[in-house]
């Protein structure tokens, strides 16, 4: 069977195969930058550089790059 030690080391090493997927994936083609203010797609430089105003948007449905519409409510004065 295996001992403590092997099995500590067993279970560190696909800990760290899982994270390095988890992060490879983050990094994927599935994103874009958008300025935050008007959710517009820009140059994906204004990101890499962390532009202040500036985020990734993944596309998380599968999806090409749609965006999502903002609603808007109203309040009535009684």
């Amino acid at each position: 069977m295996f001992s403590s030690t092997r099995l500590r080391i067993v279970t560190g090493t696909a800990i760290i195969a899982l994270a390095a997927g988890l992060g490879s994936a983050a990094c994927g083609n599935d994103r874009w930058c958008e300025f935050d203010a008007t959710d517009t797609e820009v140059d994906n430089s204004y990101c890499e550089k962390g532009t202040p105003g500036y985020e990734w948007e993944p596309d998380s449905d599968g999806s090409s790059k749609s965006k999502k519409s903002k609603s808007t409510t109203s309040k009535r004065n009684k």
